[in-house]
C-alpha cells in the first residue's frame, strides 16, 4: 500500500520532518502557510506552496483561510492525487521512533465493547492520570475498566490512531495543572467497537483511501478544537460504513513545539462544552442509507443549525469533497 504522509509547518525543517523524508516506501507532502519560510526546502520532501496549493485544491483554495491548520487538507488531496492509499497525518514535532508504522487494517484485533459513550484510551496504556484532548471534562477521574476487553475478533479498521510518549496529546487543563510527561506501555493494538468513542487527533494517524472524505478539517473553528471535532464527527459515520477506530502504542515521541497554554485554554473552550453534542448530532444526522460523503455533509448542516459551527464551514467541506472526487477521479 502507498503511504503519503502529510504535515503542515511554519518552521525550518525540524528533526522530525526530516526523519519522516528518509523514511523507505513513504512519500513526505508538506503543506506551507504565509508563516513558512519561503525557502522552505529539504531532500525527499514535496513542499506544497501558494501556488501549489490553488493548483491542486482550486475550489478549496477560495475557501480556507490562511494562517490555519486546515491548510494541511491539500496535502491531503495530493496525497490523493498520487493515488495514496493511505494518508498518514503527523505533525512537524511528532520524532518517528524505531517502531514507527501501523498494524494492517484488516486482523484479529482485541476489542473495547463496553462501557458505550466516551472512554479514556490513554488508561489501556498507563496508570498515569492523564487524558486526551477532547474527553468531556467530567470523565477525566473517571477509571474505567480496562480488563474487559474480547479478544482477537476480526477487524476492519478505518483509522488507526498511534499514541506519542513524552508529551503526548492532552488538553490545557492537563498541562496547566499536571503537565508531567508520559512513557507510553508497550502493548497490542485496541480497537472500539460501534457505540464506543474516544477522541482521536492528527498527529500521529493513519487513514484508508475508502475514508479519505473524512479528512475534512473543519475550517471555521479554533485550532485546538478542529482536529478533534473532525474525529468526532468521522465516528458515527465510520460505524455506519463498517469501519472501526483503532490505537496503537506509541510510535512517536513529541518534541512540542511552543506553546502558550492560556490560549490554548481559550482555543479549547468549544471542545470542553461540544463534544458530547457533536457525536450525539452527528449521530442523529447520519443514516445506513447514504454515502460516506453524504453523511459527511449531513453531519455538518446537523453542527450548523446547533450552532457548533458557521455556515461558512459548509461552504469549505463542499469544496474539499468536490476537490477531493476531482483528485481521485484524475488519480484512476
Amino acid at each position: 500500500m502507498k503511504h503519503s504522509i502529510v504535515i503542515t509547518t511554519i518552521f525550518h525543517p525540524s528533526d522530525a520532518v526530516k526523519a519522516y523524508a528518509g523514511l523507505p516506501n513513504t512519500e513526505l507532502i508538506v503543506a506551507g502557510d504565509k508563516k513558512t519560510p519561503a525557502d522552505w526546502a529539504w531532500p525527499g520532501a514535496k513542499f506544497l506552496n501558494d501556488e501549489d496549493q490553488n493548483s491542486v485544491g482550486p475550489a478549496l483554495a477560495k475557501k480556507l483561510p490562511y494562517n490555519h491548520y486546515c491548510r494541511k487538507m491539500f496535502g491531503y488531496l495530493a496525497a490523493a492525487q498520487s493515488g495514496a492509499d493511505v494518508v498518514v497525518d503527523t505533525d512537524d514535532d511528532n520524532l518517528p521512533k524505531a517502531n514507527w508504522g501501523f498494524p494492517g487494517f484488516e486482523g484479529a484485533y482485541e476489542v473495547i465493547s463496553e462501557p458505550t459513550g466516551f472512554v479514556n484510551i490513554y488508561q489501556w496504556f498507563t496508570n498515569a492520570p492523564i487524558w486526551p484532548r477532547g474527553l468531556p471534562l467530567d470523565l477525566i477521574k473517571t477509571q474505567f475498566k480496562t480488563d474487559g476487553a474480547r479478544l482477537a475478533e476480526r477487524c476492519n479498521i478505518g483509522i488507526w490512531q498511534g499514541l506519542a510518549d513524552d508529551d503526548p496529546d492532552v488538553d490545557a487543563i492537563y498541562r496547566l495543572t499536571s503537565d508531567r510527561p508520559c512513557q507510553f506501555k508497550s502493548r497490542s493494538p485496541l480497537v472500539l467497537a460501534n457505540g464506543v468513542v474516544c477522541p482521536f487527533n492528527s498527529q500521529n494517524t493513519a487513514v484508508r483511501r475508502e475514508l479519505f472524505p473524512l479528512l475534512y478539517l473543519p475550517a471555521h473553528v479554533t485550532f485546538r478544537f478542529t482536529d478533534i471535532l473532525r474525529g468526532l464527527v468521522a465516528q458515527p459515520i465510520m460505524w455506519l460504513s463498517g469501519f472501526s477506530l483503532g490505537f496503537t502504542e506509541a510510535t512517536v515521541t513529541q518534541e512540542r513545539n511552543p506553546h502558550d497554554y492560556t490560549k490554548d485554554f481559550v482555543s479549547e473552550i468549544p471542545m470542553y462544552l461540544n463534544c458530547r453534542r457533536v457525536i450525539d448530532v452527528v449521530s442523529e444526522a447520519v443514516s445506513a442509507k447514504d454515502s460516506l460523503e453524504s453523511n459527511l455533509h449531513k453531519a455538518y448542516v446537523g453542527l450548523l443549525h446547533a450552532g457548533i459551527v458557521c455556515g461558512e464551514e459548509i461552504n469549505s467541506l463542499e469544496a474539499w469533497l468536490s476537490d477531493l472526487q476531482r483528485v481521485q477521479r484524475a488519480g484512476v
